[in-house]
């Protein structure tokens, strides 16, 4: 299984994510939407970075419960309640994607919703990766 990721050169820079990704072989994983809901379903963190920090801890351990890793990740959306307090923490995010994830992005969206199943839910990733195994 291979993931190659695709910047063209005549499109904005990359930054954070990858413009495209390809997979080949491999399983597919569908990752469903995780919040910041801790073991017990409670949303926890009152802050946009610290509910995307859980949000993502959450999508990281379904994938490494399917087998997989953060660098097989190959699509993640991002669903926010507030785009624009998405982009005034867009270095605070980064830097917990980057530690969490690493520094090989997949292709990603933010899409801007109105609410989400929880109400003080303010973040939701959700996603798919192609394992080797």
């Amino acid at each position: 299984m291979s993931i190659e990721r695709v910047n063209p050169p005549g499109l904005s820079p990359a930054t954070g994510f990858s413009h495209a990704v390809v997979a080949t072989g491999g399983r597919v994983v569908f990752l469903a939407g995780q919040t910041a809901l801790d073991a017990d379903g409670k949303v926890v963190g009152s802050t946009l970075p610290e509910q995307f920090a859980r949000a993502l801890a959450n999508l990281l351990a379904a994938l490494r419960a399917a087998g997989g890793t953060a660098g097989d990740l190959a699509r993640v959306t991002v669903h926010v309640t507030d785009v624009a307090a998405y982009r005034d923490h867009a270095a605070e995010l980064g830097a917990i994607w980057r530690e969490s994830a690493g520094r090989d992005y997949p292709a990603m969206a933010v899409v801007g919703i109105v609410r989400l199943w929880d109400e003080q839910a303010l973040v939701e990733l959700d996603g798919f990766a192609v394992l080797d195994r």
